[in-house]
């Protein structure tokens, strides 16, 4: 009769670790704000589990410490209990001495450990884990009790652990931190649009916005090898002219060169300009100052300076005082919400796909861009921002027609130099299947093209020599593209 009570003890003391189990799962399982909206709703019972959660360290403390006494108990009073109880039947199996001893022992000890290891570890577990906040309603109470009466001994085990892990370096907290990195969050937010909690355009939209504020401009930026200015001896009818060919409704105007920024001018004030006046007014009397940001701005900040700026438009400036490029608002809003067109967009086609089922980019496209339409994983890097400056850096000189270059799974040849820079690139799969649907010839994936066939191949300097409407001349450097290349992307709002 003694040995059932003793076994019936047991499975209280099972009973008990599976609470203090229990509550260590579920509590480490919720955050505040999840209990905290239940109390909000008018869930009484969650108020506990708030005040243990505020005092989590103590929490799990005592948990520890009920886990530990009811095991080493359950250890003491059921096992030789139940091998007591085994010695009957194990003795009319014909056992005896020291052989039904040992075998009631070690049938004892694996009966005890399987029932404690089932029914007070992984059952608890599984079901905080599963069901936390309505776990720690059930479990929050007793523990609490439980810490209150285990209180010294709890203070001297955790002051222990903090002597320990400040001798190390650590701060202790009493609390798990609510606070989650960018990086946390977007690995949240993938990882629930796999599960389908979450839309796939909405992860993304979350996505991008968790990254902006790492981005800087030099990020988001048309590098002035791939955007348009003007003259400042260019006439209002010039800035016409300009806008009709581009599509692009700013302009830097420059002096000497591109490191010479004088202002920006809208094409709004040349075509305020009386149209029998245009060939009289300078462009210098239309101009505003430029609004000049180092490359290494962070976006967040760099978002509302353009908002504030007048014509949205910031020229970027490197760390040598030299014109890095250029960035409007449309290009930074589109770090958050994907592209932004409008029927005056100009845009540079898409990679054209060969006969031979490869594909010719432009060099001056960056390596997202490349992953984004072709699937080609182009990796980054800090020694350049472009696939062509990839192409660079593989091979340590200067690119000549015919260089190649591998990446997994692609095959990247020059086609074209324009200067000392690789201007056109040609992308061959080693599985032509593997190329994304999305990829369309000269632009068609877009659903855009140009109004007039021009292509925008670098940077252009134009000045007023250029009002008879003949196309822009190219800066030194520049020259020698085929003109048939697929047009660099320009982010200036159109005109």
């Amino acid at each position: 009769m003694t040995e059932w009570l003793l076994v019936l003890a047991g499975v209280a003391l099972t009973i008990g670790t599976a609470v203090f189990v229990a509550t260590e799962f579920s509590l480490v399982a919720l955050d505040r704000p999840t209990v905290q909206k239940a109390i909000d709703g008018g869930d009484v019972g969650a108020e506990p589990v708030l005040s243990s959660l505020r005092r989590l360290s103590t929490q799990l403390s005592a948990a520890q410490v009920g886990i530990t006494l009811t095991t080493l108990i359950l250890g003491f009073i059921a096992t030789p209990s139940i091998g007591r109880l085994l010695e009957t039947p194990l003795g009319a199996a014909g056992l005896s001495g020291p052989t039904l001893a040992s075998v009631s022992a070690g049938l004892a000890l694996l009966i005890a450990t399987l029932f404690s290891m089932v029914f007070g570890e992984l059952l608890p577990q599984f079901l905080g884990i599963s069901a936390p906040l309505a776990t720690a309603k059930v479990v929050a109470r007793p523990v609490r009790m439980f810490a209150v009466v285990s209180r010294p001994l709890i203070v001297v085990l955790n002051g222990s652990a903090n002597l320990f892990l400040r001798a190390l370096g650590i701060t202790p907290q009493e609390e798990l931190s609510g606070a989650r990195t960018p990086q946390e969050l977007t690995s949240l937010v993938r990882r629930s649009a796999e599960a389908g909690t979450l839309d796939q355009g909405t992860a993304r939209l979350v996505a991008r916005s968790l990254g902006f504020g790492e981005q800087t401009a030099a990020d988001v930026m048309s590098p002035r090898a791939r955007s348009t200015s003007i003259e400042r001896t260019a006439t209002a009818d010039d800035v016409v002219r300009l806008a009709r060919r581009t599509g692009h409704s700013r302009f830097p105007v420059t002096g000497e060169d591109w490191d010479d920024i004088d202002g920006v001018v809208h094409v709004k004030r040349a075509i305020a300009v009386p149209h029998e006046r245009r060939h009289d007014v300078p462009v210098s009397a239309l101009m505003v100052p430029p609004l000049l940001v180092p490359e290494t701005i962070r976006l967040d900040p760099l978002l509302l300076m353009l908002r504030e700026h007048g014509l949205q438009l910031a020229i970027v400036v490197d760390e040598y005082g030299g014109t890095a490029g250029i960035v409007t608002l449309e290009d930074v809003v589109e770090e958050i919400v994907g592209e932004v067109s409008d029927e005056h967009d100009v845009f540079r086609t898409t990679g054209r796909e060969l006969t031979d089922g490869s594909w010719t980019v432009p060099g001056l496209w960056r390596p997202d861009e490349v992953r984004d339409r072709l699937g080609a994983e182009v990796p980054d890097g800090p020694a350049y921002e472009t696939t062509g400056g990839f192409v660079m850096a593989e091979l340590g000189r200067i690119p000549v027609v015919g260089d190649r270059v591998e990446i997994p799974g692609w095959e990247i040849t020059v086609l074209a130099m324009d200067g000392m820079r690789a201007d056109r690139l040609r992308f061959r799969a080693d599985d032509p299947d593997a190329v994304p649907d999305g990829a369309s010839e000269d632009g068609a994936s877009d659903g855009r093209a140009r109004d007039d066939g021009a292509t925008d191949k670098g940077s252009t300097h134009v000045g007023a020599a250029d009002s008879t409407g003949a196309p822009p001349q190219a800066s030194p450097g520049q020259k020698g593209s085929d003109a048939s290349q697929p047009a660099p992307r320009h982010t200036e709002e159109g005109a």
